[in-house]
């Protein structure tokens, strides 16, 4: 029987379970650990802590006069909010890089200090070139305030629990060397403090290194334990929340794609208007030029005839160059708007189409291309696979949707995993932020329905 392999622990807390943990790197790892945060405890305490300690000592002492406790409060939430998104960022940045001692999951370092340079990315609006913009977006972020709770957690808990393990580790280890502490005292030495108790002689002292040697194993889960804890309390509060993150990427890819769908639909106007301006005009010219030769020649001279047939190459490829500048944007879409446009799709189509467009005016250029686009591409499928003989374009206008539907009598049936087309159309629907809805059924009708956003203030068809 094959044996199951685990896959190794990632974090301190995962390595507990491991059979070979105490000779493993963990324990060491962990106690590396945990005698760093005694450092790094140090500036949130004096910044942070010192008034809230002091307030529990006064009140440990049985101090309860109102004033002492207001002033104390109120100087704590001061020097909190005054100072904690100064002095936590840059402790949060060390201990990122401090938990790959006992965490080796990579941090989301997205979420971080999004006000200096080099760390993390600027949000939008910060500003960060301007210091009270970047000032401004510290103190209201909210990756700031967890990290503030975080050092005021660092500055308090953390070095109380890591001083106790300490402690613990440290009176272990009196506990084995009891005996040999004795032995090294001078004769009517000063009995040897140990921790529960004391001992004057190595017999006394014997059973105090047995509660050691026993104890020995221990003193690795208990440094991984800790340490696992600390780090488990510290990536919960630096990582971020995955949602947030999750979201924030979301609205970036969304805000690229729609940036290449400009992008993309500037240079086909620049390449519809140079073709138009350039090409075509140039065509023209040469079409005029090879009529006027034609002319000019005998009407049964070879000349005449090699003339003549060039100049109907250059008619024909002139009304090529014509549909393809239509196809890339039709002029009556510029010039009329989307109903006139949708009329002139019905009058080329095969199929009788009947149009309903109840819009108010022009809409918004992009949404214009889309909705044309998107109704010329279903009005081709109904031609080509439906073998419907009637359908409807119906286009309304509803706060800020725009609806769009193509409806056939054929036979249904339409998957969009039968080929590209209908993949393609949900496609380019959904870079302009809308969405589409197909309704096939065996036997038909088929309805399509498309809708996109419009926002009044998109740049305008006018």
């Amino acid at each position: 029987m094959a044996r199951v392999r685990r896959g190794r622990p990632r974090t301190a807390l995962e390595a507990l379970s491991l059979r070979w943990l105490p000779v493993s790197g963990w324990p060491w790892r962990s106690a590396g650990y945990l005698l760093t945060t005694l450092p790094m405890a140090v500036p949130p305490f004096v910044v942070l802590a010192i008034p809230w300690l002091v307030l529990l000592a006064r009140l440990a002492a049985g101090n309860y006069q109102p004033g002492g406790i207001v002033v104390l409060v109120l100087l704590g939430v001061a020097m909190t909010a005054a100072f904690g998104p100064l002095v936590a960022p840059p402790l949060a940045r060390l201990e990122r890089l401090r938990l790959r001692l006992v965490d080796t999951r990579p941090t989301g370092t997205d979420d971080q200090d999004p006000t200096w340079p080099g760390v993390g990315f600027p949000r939008p609006g910060s500003e960060p070139n301007r210091p009270l913009s970047r000032l401004r977006v510290r103190y209201t972020s909210p990756a700031t305030w967890r990290e503030v709770a975080y050092a005021w957690l660092l500055g308090t808990v953390a070095p109380a629990l890591t001083l106790a393990v300490l402690l613990v580790v440290l009176m272990l280890a009196t506990f084995l060397a009891s005996p040999f502490l004795i032995l090294a005292q001078p004769p009517g030495g000063a009995p040897v403090a140990l921790g529960f108790g004391s001992a004057e002689t190595v017999a006394e002292a014997v059973p105090y290194a047995i509660a050691g040697i026993l104890a020995l194993p221990l003193i690795p889960y208990l440094l991984t334990l800790a340490a696992g804890g600390h780090a488990a309390v510290a990536r919960a509060l630096l990582s971020g929340d995955q949602t947030e993150r999750l979201r924030a990427e979301l609205v970036e890819v969304a805000q690229s794609r729609l940036r290449l769908a400009d992008a993309f639909e500037a240079e086909r106007r620049r390449i519809e208007r140079d073709l138009h301006d350039g090409a075509q005009q140039k065509l023209v010219s040469l079409t005029l030029h090879l009529g006027l030769a034609r002319l000019d020649l005998p009407p049964d001279s070879p000349a005449a005839v090699s003339v003549a047939t060039a100049h109907e190459q250059a008619k024909q490829l002139m009304n090529e160059l014509r549909q393809l500048i239509h196809g890339i944007r039709p002029q009556i879409l510029t010039d009329l708007g989307l109903p006139a446009a949708l009329g002139e799709l019905a009058d080329q189509s095969p199929v009788p189409v009947t149009v309903d467009a109840d819009l108010s005016g022009r809409l918004p250029s992009q949404l214009e291309h889309t909705a044309y686009f998107v109704a010329a591409e279903a009005l081709t499928n109904v031609a080509k696979h439906s073998g419907a003989t009637s359908a409807t374009v119906t286009v309304r206008q509803r706060g800020t949707v725009l609806s769009l539907e193509i409806a056939d009598n054929g036979r249904g049936g339409a998957d969009p995993s039968r080929g590209s087309g209908l993949t393609g159309l949900a496609d380019r629907v959904a870079v302009a932020g809308g969405r589409l809805l197909l309704s096939s059924p065996d036997g038909g009708p088929t309805v399509l329905r498309v809708e996109l956003p419009c926002h009044r203030n998109q740049p305008s068809s006018e």
